[in-house]
Formats: structure tokens, C-alpha cells, sequence
């Protein structure tokens, strides 16, 4: 299995090309659009096609790639059930898999941040069989922090914080060696006080996550609801534009 991360230092967004060479599928995790020349350069590189994009969510901080990824590829789109985009997808159920050659990836619904959210745990059978190696936990689980639930709450984030508690607690039933790869790092809008670094693990996150410090469920909310930044100033127009699947216009 490879893996390549992309870092976008304007919008400090993490997207992640990785999949099986030996049969030649590969597969991006939450695109960025201004990175799209990139992701297709890289699997040029590396001599496989992207057959797969996935999103955990609906972006409301950037305008992603995945339309353009799908165009230029004819890659399959993948998305949270229930996600509620405008356009042709596959809807990935909690458990449901997608098989990239010997790289798998199983949907773990993980909702919170947004109430379509998926986190991507993958495993490389050439290596550990089914044993989950990494886990894309996009704005749920991030580097020292947790997703934001009011980007997507229409005005109403406790039951979506509750939600997040719920989900938190799925990723932490993983084993701690797992590696932790959130779609977000420091710099963003999505979180209060994430890390520069974009990688974890699971057993470090629940050791030094400041959100795991909480009690209970009603502590982690009140936590969660305090000094929560300003949302991105064009986040409607963002989200509109990512159900629709309407990409940023591109030279």
C-alpha cells in the first residue's frame, strides 16, 4: 500500500492519495481543489489510476476537488449516507467497504461535525490481514482536538456535540497503534487548538486529546460550546457548492 499526503497551507486542509499498486487502484480521501493538478500528477508518478474518491463529509471550509477528480478520472465518488449531495455518488453505509486491490477501507459513521460523516479505517492485507493499519477520521477526531459542531447545525450544535461524544468513542475502540489521519491541522476553522502536525495515533490522541479529559458526555458538550471561532465567512457558498458538486473554475 502507498500513501501520500497533501498538505494546503491556505486553508490548512490534509487530503490523502493512497490504495494498492500491485493492482493498481488507487483512492483520495477529502480532495482539495486546488490540489487536483497534484493528486493526478502523483498517481502519473506511481503508474495507477485513482479509481475511488472519497469524502468523510460535506466541506464547508473549501471547495473540493471531488467533482473535478471524478471528471478527469472517472473515478467512483464515494460518500456518507444521508450526505444529501445533488450529484451521481455511491452512499457508504456505517460497515460498508470499498476494496482497492489488497488496500481495504471500511465507512465508520462517525457523525458530529456534520450529520453525514464518515471516518475511512483501512487495512493492507499483504501486510496485517484485516487489522486496521490507519483511520482518515476527516473532522472528527483531529490532532489535538475534535471537529467544531456548529458548521453544520443550522443553528442548533448541542445535538450535534452529543452526536460527536457518540462517535469518539467508535474511534476509540480501535487499537491504539492505529495512525490517525484528520483532514485538518493547525490553522484551521474547523477546530480550537489543533496541532501543526497532521499525525497521530489513536493511544496518543486518547493519552493527550484535551476533548478525552472531559467526565462525561454533558462535560464534553459544555466544553465543546465554549469559545468556538467564527465560521469561514463563505462557508454557505462553500456547502452549497460541494452538494452541488460544483468545482472552483480551474485554468
Amino acid at each position: 500500500m502507498i500513501l501520500r499526503p497533501f498538505l494546503c497551507a491556505e486553508t490548512a486542509c490534509a487530503s490523502y492519495l493512497f490504495g494498492c499498486l500491485t493492482e493498481r487502484k488507487l483512492a483520495v480521501v477529502d480532495p482539495h481543489e486546488a490540489l487536483v493538478d497534484a493528486y493526478l500528477e502523483e498517481a502519473e508518478r506511481v503508474g495507477a489510476p485513482i479509481v475511488a474518491v472519497l469524502e468523510t463529509h460535506v466541506q464547508a471550509d473549501h471547495v473540493s476537488g471531488l467533482p473535478a477528480l471524478v471528471e478527469a478520472t472517472g473515478a467512483t465518488a464515494y460518500l456518507p449516507a444521508g450526505a444529501g449531495v445533488e450529484f451521481e455518488h455511491e452512499q457508504l453505509e456505517d460497515g460498508a467497504e470499498v476494496a482497492l486491490g489488497n488496500t481495504r477501507v471500511r465507512a465508520l459513521a462517525t457523525p458530529g461535525h456534520a450529520p453525514a460523516h464518515n471516518a475511512y479505517v483501512v487495512a493492507d492485507l499483504r501486510r496485517g490481514d484485516l487489522e486496521p493499519w490507519l483511520v482518515f477520521t476527516g473532522d472528527s477526531l483531529l490532532v489535538g482536538d475534535v471537529g467544531r459542531p456548529d458548521l453544520h447545525a443550522q443553528g442548533e450544535p448541542e445535538p450535534l456535540a452529543r452526536e460527536l461524544y457518540t462517535s469518539l468513542q467508535r474511534l476509540l475502540e480501535l487499537p491504539d497503534g492505529v495512525l490517525v489521519l484528520p483532514s485538518h491541522y493547525g490553522g484551521s476553522v474547523c477546530g480550537r487548538s489543533l496541532s501543526g502536525n497532521p499525525l497521530s495515533t489513536i493511544g496518543f490522541e486518547r493519552r493527550h486529546n484535551r476533548a478525552f479529559a472531559a467526565a462525561d458526555s454533558e462535560a464534553f458538550v459544555r466544553e465543546l460550546l465554549v469559545d468556538v471561532p467564527l465560521p469561514p465567512a463563505d462557508q454557505a457558498a462553500i456547502v452549497r457548492a460541494n452538494r452541488a458538486g460544483i468545482a472552483a473554475a480551474r485554468a
